[in-house]
């Protein structure tokens, strides 16, 4: 049986003020690797204390979950940010979670765009030279954690940054390797059996079947596992047991 690896991440700290989205100790309890997020889709200053806290404790990687400024849309809608506004907001935001991450005894290790963003900048070049350029003013040589092919990990690249391709099991693909956009039907792939084969079927063969049928090439080092979803607690662990007893070893990508 060959031998590989791979790092399960999570988007935590998705809550603010009273409200709780992610039950984020459990998650933390399966995963290598926390997105969490800094405040500007979700979170505030409590929340990423607490959950810089529970994965330093943990031995989890942090990394910071970067948005548009969109609450009121959890992130999720597409926003024509100039340039030098988003960069310096990628960096406000990395700057925000490095003090909380520091204090637990960590660090922030990895940047992962959430949402709009996340999508915008695989076909994006402008808006993914804006988050590099973030990347870049809160802490050189942060890797990028984002699609495989992206504009993101293009810009990431020339910049002379890590990148670090990501899959996931519960999003349908299209033919061209991108995620079926949230509005369309099957976007989201919610049968439990079905997760878990796409999980294991990205980590061990490096391909997943598309919502069109075809048979797709995934270059992935995490696999990301939705915290906001009905069940994640029980998917994520049942996606981390199969995955161990399929011979993949599950290990952070830093």
């Amino acid at each position: 049986m060959t031998r590989v690896s791979i790092d399960l991440n999570a988007d935590l700290g998705e809550g603010f003020g009273r409200w709780a989205l992610t039950d984020d100790e459990q998650l933390l309890s399966v995963v290598t690797s926390a997105n969490v997020a800094c405040g500007f889709h979700a979170g505030d200053a409590a929340t990423m204390r607490r959950v810089c806290e529970l994965a330093a404790a943990g031995g989890v990687r942090i990394g910071a979950q970067v948005s548009y400024r969109d609450l009121a849309g959890f992130g999720r809608r597409s926003m024509d940010v100039p340039s030098a506004e988003l960069a310096a907001e990628v960096a406000y935001q990395i700057g925000a979670l490095e003090v909380f991450a520091r204090a637990a005894g960590s660090r922030v290790a990895y940047v992962k765009p959430h949402g709009a963003l996340y999508n915008r900048v695989v076909h994006d070049e402008e808006q993914a030279a804006a988050v590099v350029e973030g990347v870049r003013l809160a802490s050189a040589g942060l890797p990028v954690l984002g699609l495989p092919g992206s504009r993101l990990h293009e810009a990431a690249e020339k910049a002379g940054l890590p990148v670090v391709g990501e899959a996931f099991g519960d999003r349908a693909y299209r033919a061209d390797g991108t995620l079926l956009p949230r509005g369309q039907e099957g976007a989201v792939v919610s049968d439990p059996g079905e997760v878990v084969e796409r999980a294991v079927s990205m980590a061990r063969f490096g391909v997943v079947t598309a919502h069109c049928g075809a048979s797709v090439a995934v270059r992935a080092r995490s696999l990301c596992l939705h915290g906001d979803t009905p069940g994640a607690v029980g998917l994520a662990r049942l996606v981390r047991a199969r995955l161990e007893a399929s011979g993949v070893r599950v290990e952070a990508f830093v």
